[in-house]
């Protein structure tokens, strides 16, 4: 089973992905982008002031995201899916070109297949921690709104949570997974 926590930053989405993981055993695809980030060794802020960086980056990170997803054949759990196309349209020029080719396509009905949890945006929840996107409340809703209009045209169902309680994120999170045990059984069954 693929279940993927996606969403603008500051959203929780990897606490919900690590949560999912450590009560499902299921294994935790985390911040891809970080990754990448270390491998390019350009600091967040110069990144920015690089279009051809920044076109790199994206590029590399909506690549990678595949690729490390592939790599996984019984399930994962991911937290995020192809959340950094919204960071590409926000900040780099190469949005038409990665959403036009066979592997994006292919990508979208990847994820159809898997289980997707839409984490919303609320204003306590912005933080900043020196990696990711600067926590600007008007920047985290454009992004939300671009992750939103993905889905949404490429028929992708999703559960949103809009909830701030962690308690009543795991109730929906564990309401659609069902128990561990029974997770477990449909491990390498696609969805």
């Amino acid at each position: 089973m693929r279940i993927y926590f996606i969403g603008s930053h500051s959203t929780g989405k990897t606490t919900m992905a690590r949560f999912v993981s450590k009560k499902y055993g299921l294994p935790m695809i985390s911040e891809v982008a970080r990754g990448v980030l270390a491998e390019l060794e350009t600091p967040f802020e110069k990144l920015r002031a690089d279009i051809d960086m920044v076109n790199l980056y994206q590029r590399r990170v909506f690549e990678r995201q595949i690729q490390v997803e592939k790599n996984f054949t019984s399930g994962f759990v991911s937290d995020r899916a192809f959340d950094n196309l919204a960071y590409t349209a926000e900040h780099a020029t190469i949005l038409a070109d990665l959403m036009n080719t066979k592997e994006f396509r292919e990508y979208m009905e990847w994820v159809k297949g898997g289980v997707v949890f839409y984490l919303r945006p609320h204003i306590r929840l912005m933080a900043n921690d020196g990696v990711r996107e600067t926590a600007d409340w008007e920047g985290i809703i454009r992004i939300d709104g671009m992750i939103k209009l993905l889905l949404e045209q490429f028929r992708i169902k999703y559960l949103p949570i809009q909830s701030l309680s962690m308690q009543e994120r795991v109730k929906a999170v564990e309401f659609v997974l069902g128990p561990p045990e029974s997770l477990k059984k449909n491990i390498g069954k696609g969805r």
